[in-house]
């Protein structure tokens, strides 16, 4: 392309630009815009063409003409501006936070002849970062606890046993359904005790086999196992001075349950093929959503071991039990999808709020995180409103959870009853006897001890008069 033709398509060039463009002679008068300037400021090229690049206002230029120099402006003594943040003065008399570069321009012979400023607007940056730093002050507000939030008379319960226990060393033990926010209870312990400058190290107990599971916690060395080509720490050591947090503990299997108590019990472990105590100084924290005393019963939970890891238990109350958690919780998460998304949605509706709040959330906190991403989808409007949110809950399918949790109670004791029925019938067979009750019963004789415990079966003579 000839610079004849440059020069014709250069206008059309620099208007394709994003940022303001604009370019002044050695006395500051402004001799070229484009229409992304005029757009910032407000003022049509004609208005700006002819007059002080000064009626722009910019702190950060007014600052240099005050300074002594040969040029009225220290631009033209330091030849270049880099990504300078100021503000600049519209037509309509407010100001609007730029970022500025700017560099002189020079003639053939290097003699200045001006300069060139490009000007891009970051207000819309500076006001999503404001309201991320006000979100971030109202997470850590009243009704916020490391993550947690929640103002119900049972999260508080939480927060206190949480202050309470944060700088023992005593194994913790976090229990409630799935979605109920274990994992934040863990951490928040961790951050608030004096191990906080410590790694904090996460296991999922059921996410592994058992083979693989014994390496990752208690590492093994080189040769230990086919495919075992060097040596590596386990979870327990990686987490020496800090804390480790096993999750969905209940799916430990059996003999990694003995191993684990050893840990507990002397502080020390073993890598897969190798038989040198490792000392280890951690804490260790639980969680689970089963019933560990059901399955200590049922001979599948080792009893030792829950005592061990039982000290300081910590339960988490489901979203339908704690129903005044959904507005703080609601709100929380709308603010975060608002930030998210970039979505111009701004409130929730009273009919969509009145549905969360008759909702029996059987998926506790994770599902009502979930509801507001779908209903973030789904939202057309400016208002979250009931059709926005799913259809399950919409519908109120879980709404009666009264009727069925009492028939679940119901089912819970008749089975009880069989329970100990059974058990009678096999002491009774036996003769009291409970290593041949429990061949009898296909359990093991401390399951048969433990139950005859819980049903008050404490001699021999109650089961056999």
């Amino acid at each position: 392309m000839l610079e004849g033709e440059l020069k014709v398509y250069w206008e059309t060039v620099v208007d394709t630009i994003q940022e303001g463009v604009m370019i002044v002679d050695t006395r500051g008068t402004i001799v070229s815009v484009n229409k992304a300037l005029a757009e910032l400021t407000g003022f049509a090229p004609n208005e700006l063409i002819g007059r002080s690049c000064a009626t722009l206002n910019c702190a950060s230029c007014r600052k240099k003409r005050n300074c002594e120099g040969q040029h009225w402006c220290s631009l033209f003594d330091q030849g270049l501006m880099n990504k300078q943040r100021c503000a600049i003065l519209r037509q309509d008399g407010n100001y609007v936070q730029v970022l500025k570069s700017a560099s002189v321009l020079r003639d053939s012979r290097g003699q200045v002849i001006g300069a060139v400023e490009t000007l891009t607007d970051i207000s819309g940056l500076l006001e999503r970062d404001t309201a991320i730093e006000a979100f971030r002050r109202e997470l850590n507000g009243r009704d916020t606890f490391h993550g947690m939030v929640g103002k119900s008379a049972a999260m508080q319960r939480v927060y206190d046993l949480i202050d309470n226990a944060a700088d023992s060393d005593a194994p913790l033990a976090v229990s409630g359904e799935s979605g109920t926010g274990k994992e934040l209870v863990a951490r928040a312990v961790h951050e608030r005790g004096k191990r906080r400058s410590g790694p904090y190290i996460k296991v999922n107990c059921a996410a592994l086999n058992e083979a693989l599971l014994e390496s990752e916690l208690f590492g093994h060395v080189r040769g230990a196992f086919t495919g075992a080509h060097q040596g590596r720490i386990g979870r327990f050591e990686a987490a020496a001075g800090g804390s480790i947090f096993l999750d969905e503990i209940g799916d430990l299997p059996l003999m990694i349950q003995v191993k684990l108590l050893r840990v507990l019990e002397e502080k020390v472990v073993e890598r897969v093929g190798d038989h040198q105590p490792i000392p280890i100084d951690v804490r260790i924290i639980t969680a689970t959503n089963r019933n560990l005393l059901e399955m200590v019963d049922e001979g599948s939970f080792r009893q030792d071991l829950f005592y061990r890891i039982h000290v300081i238990p910590v339960t988490i109350s489901p979203l339908r039990e704690r129903l005044e958690d959904v507005p703080p919780l609601a709100e929380s998460f709308f603010r975060t999808l608002q930030l998210k998304s970039g979505k111009d949605i701004r409130g929730i509706g009273k009919r969509a709020m009145d549905l969360l709040m008759s909702y029996s959330w059987p998926g506790n906190v994770r599902e009502l995180r979930s509801t507001f991403e779908y209903a973030f989808v789904t939202c057309q409007g400016t208002t979250i409103e009931a059709d926005d949110l799913p259809p399950c809950i919409h519908r109120g399918e879980q709404v009666q959870m009264s009727q069925p949790t009492q028939k679940t109670n119901i089912e819970l004791r008749d089975k009880e009853e069989i329970r100990r029925s059974e058990l009678l019938d096999a002491l009774k067979a036996a003769e009291g006897n409970q290593s041949l009750a429990a061949k009898l019963l296909g359990i093991s004789r401390v399951t048969v001890w433990n139950r005859m415990k819980r049903y008050g079966l404490r001699s021999v003579r109650q089961v056999t008069l």
